[in-house]
């Protein structure tokens, strides 16, 4: 979630078990990306699909990442264009965000899978991605925001968590700051029914915005620590306790193109569309996201006024202070309008507490007793008292369809 300092006033399943929680409490978290997302190249992208490195040698590389990976030939060209020896880049050399060798042409995301990447450890240590908005950005709307909503206390979402809340996991990715985190949702494939292996986030979680690029070992875990188990109970925890569904990596992904080239670290203007599929594919087994994790939910991009809903939820892992991203939580509330500019889309802002991590996370709303996914947290204040995210209309439906069509039976 992007985050920004405010004036002195507060300034930020199992689809049948979800619709039910929905229609009670309107039962899902939002959540916020942690950490920050700064951006070291100047190349400005034209397109928002890219395909990522299949997965090749994937053994064991511990915690430092350095480890095998097969770059097929195609793109160990495009590497080489760049300046980048693909050898290295297997041994770890992704981890140089020198700016002249990160790529920041669209078709240029490289996410081999490398395994045991992603440990426990390494988890818990990612950093939310947050994304703030500016006392500028807020007194643009010339009238056509809503008053600022009352706060909403977060809610520990029940657990198991796959028992009682829509399939919601948390985005793992590394970015020239670090290991970072967001949180993300399972969507259905229209044209692959029973069987998706799509993922909902923020743009931001996937893509630095107009002045970089694509982020790099970018994976999914659903219902991450399934059991809420606390920090105490999850020393020395295996991966299969963290990550109970497996860790699924991103091989194709797609943000809009006005997030790549208007997103910034206050969220920009691409804050209106700062929305991403990812096609993922497990780091071990063959079976889909879907079919794994029992659930998926459709996404409505009927874009409705947010004074013809009477509630949304959001959902997600908030890990800055005062959550430390180990539990899912959830904020329920009338949404409000909230517009950075009249030139851009009205946002959805909802009361909430949640913080940095929950960035990505999806927000529901009942739709016919189905509970469905009808936005993603984006940005927020410093004061983690409101959270905002995009509507999504026609861009991203084509988008999704895009992904959906073109890579969703791989």
């Amino acid at each position: 979630m992007r985050s920004a300092p405010m004036p002195a006033a507060p300034r930020r399943r199992r689809t049948v078990l979800a619709a039910a929680g929905l229609v009670a409490a309107l039962a899902l978290t939002a959540t916020a990306c942690g950490g920050s997302e700064k951006d070291e190249a100047d190349a400005k992208p034209d397109g928002g699909a890219s395909r990522a490195a299949d997965a090749g040698d994937t053994g064991d590389t511990g915690d430092t990442g350095d480890g095998g990976v097969q770059v097929p030939a195609d793109l160990a060209d495009r590497l080489q264009e760049h300046g980048i020896d693909v050898d290295r880049w297997k041994d770890g050399g992704w981890k140089d965000w020198d700016k002249d060798k990160w790529l920041s042409e669209a078709k240029d995301f490289v996410n081999p899978v490398i395994e045991g990447l992603w440990k426990p450890d390494r988890m818990r240590s990612a950093k939310e991605a947050d994304k703030t908005v500016t006392t500028k950005d807020t007194a643009a709307d010339q009238g056509v925001s809503d008053p600022e909503p009352e706060p909403v206390e977060a809610v520990a979402e029940k657990t198991p968590y796959h028992d009682n809340a829509a399939p919601v996991g948390k985005v793992f990715f590394d970015s020239p700051e670090g290991s970072m985190v967001c949180s993300g949702t399972v969507i259905k494939d229209a044209n692959h029914p029973g069987k998706s292996n799509l993922v909902w986030t923020a743009g931001h979680c996937v893509h630095a915005g107009g002045s970089g690029g694509w982020y790099r070992n970018i994976a999914f875990v659903p219902s991450y620590n399934d059991l809420g188990k606390s920090e105490t109970e999850l020393a020395g925890a295996t991966t299969t306790e963290m990550a109970p569904y497996g860790t699924w990596w991103a091989d194709w992904a797609s943000t809009s193109n006005q997030w790549i080239q208007g997103g910034s670290e206050e969220g920009g203007d691409g804050a209106a569309h700062d929305y991403s599929v990812l096609h993922v594919k497990p780091e071990q087994g063959d079976k889909s996201l879907e079919e794994t994790v029992g659930a998926a939910l459709e996404v409505d991009f009927s874009a409705p006024s947010a004074t013809e809903v009477s509630s949304m939820g959001a959902w997600g892992y908030p890990a800055a202070p005062p959550y430390n991203g180990l539990k899912m939580f959830q904020c329920v509330d009338r949404p409000g309008r909230l517009s950075l500019s009249p030139s851009l889309p009205t946002m959805y802002r909802i009361g909430c507490t949640m913080t940095g991590g929950s960035s990505g996370g999806g927000w529901f709303r009942v739709v016919d007793g189905e509970t469905k996914l009808v936005s993603n947290t984006s940005i927020g204040p410093l004061d983690n008292t409101w959270l905002a995210g995009p509507q999504l209309g026609r861009e991203a439906e084509a988008m999704y369809q895009n992904m959906s069509r073109t890579y969703g039976g791989q």
